[in-house]
């Protein structure tokens, strides 16, 4: 069966392990937080909860998921476990990874095991046999379209790819097999690149969840450049895959727990060091601000705000902090703060 003929499984969450769910026969489709619904979310969840998982529980009552055969969703939030239990009271199948907060090899061992359950349970729904190689194979596969998509986010960090076009060709292959993205990449990669403005401002923008493309280019259209981005519906979506030996389901494991981790993950050496992440990759991009764009009551991410605030107010690199909620009219009513920020940027 072609990529494109693949019976579609659905998720919401970076840290989904797409490789397995391909080579369980299906075809990953990310589940964006996108376009205008009735919120009807309240019948099961409490207002003052993520707008992600709201948005995304509107997007099913409403059935506007396409033909899905279920949802594999990770445990890495309490939002997210409740939108897994209202996605069942919707008779829809879902499947659950009980991600670890840590790295190490402890958890690389526990979450291999869960994937390697997860894979069985996912190939008794497709009808195939479990068979270890053909996962180290889409292994390889989505390890060379981390590789591509770097290719695309470089050129969008050096201004001759608008991160409006970066951020729509994430969300399209985010819902596509591993072929048919790379695919998808190297058409965008074979056209020709756009003049960067010399005028634009570099700033760094990070946080959880951003995935509209005209909010990307409202900010450019404020005068930014987007030299560097850290969100989970961006770059950080796709794990390199750095090895090729060994059991399959602990690479994988380890590649998914040693990628750049979102604000629910600690390194217990370090658990204060998202500050200097943040501020070394806004160092090394060359950005002369940064943009924090985060939802709303995102626990983690507000308790995290202060150690990265202190980080680049230390270091003397302007900090904007953005709330959203998943719709365009959230960022639009931020402009004027924006364009406050990028002005005085240019006057630093």
């Amino acid at each position: 069966m072609t990529g494109s003929n693949l019976p579609k499984l659905g998720y919401a969450c970076a840290y989904a392990p797409l490789p397995l769910i391909e080579a369980a026969g299906f075809a990953p489709k990310r589940i964006l937080p996108l376009g205008d619904f009735p919120d009807q979310a309240g019948r099961y969840l409490h207002d003052t909860l993520c707008p992600h998982v709201k948005k995304i529980l509107d997007r099913a009552i409403s059935n506007d998921l396409g033909d899905l055969k279920g949802m594999v969703f990770i445990n890495s939030c309490d939002a997210m476990r409740r939108c897994n239990d209202a996605f069942r009271r919707e008779g829809i199948e879902t499947f659950f990874l009980d991600l670890p907060v840590t790295g190490g090899e402890r958890s690389t061992a526990r979450y291999a095991a869960d994937m390697r359950t997860l894979y069985g349970d996912l190939c008794e729904l497709s009808g195939l046999a479990p068979d270890e190689s053909r996962l180290s194979e889409k292994m390889a596969e989505y390890g060379e379209l981390h590789d591509l998509l770097e290719k695309a986010r470089t050129r969008r960090d050096q201004g001759s790819l608008s991160a409006e076009k970066f951020q729509a060709l994430v969300n399209t292959i985010s819902a596509l097999p591993a072929k048919d993205a790379a695919a998808e990449i190297n058409r965008v990669l074979g056209e020709a690149p756009q003049t960067p403005d010399p005028k634009a401002v570099p700033v760094y923008l990070f946080g959880n969840v951003f995935p509209d493309p005209l909010a990307f280019s409202m900010i450019e259209s404020c005068g930014a450049r987007v030299c560097g981005e850290d969100f989970c519906t961006g770059s950080r979506f796709l794990a390199p895959m750095q090895e090729s030996e060994g059991d399959a389901f602990i690479r994988l494991s380890r590649s998914i727990l040693e990628k750049p981790p979102c604000a629910r993950t600690l390194d217990p050496a370090r658990p204060g060091g998202i500050g200097q992440d943040v501020l070394k990759a806004a160092t090394d991009a060359g950005a002369k601000g940064v943009i924090a764009q985060f939802l709303k009551f995102c626990d983690p991410y507000l308790a995290r705000m202060p150690l990265i605030r202190q980080a680049l107010k230390d270091a003397g690199i302007p900090l904007l902090v953005l709330e959203g909620d998943c719709t365009q009219g959230s960022i639009g009513q931020s402009r004027t703060r924006i364009e406050a920020f990028l002005e005085m940027l240019k006057d630093a």
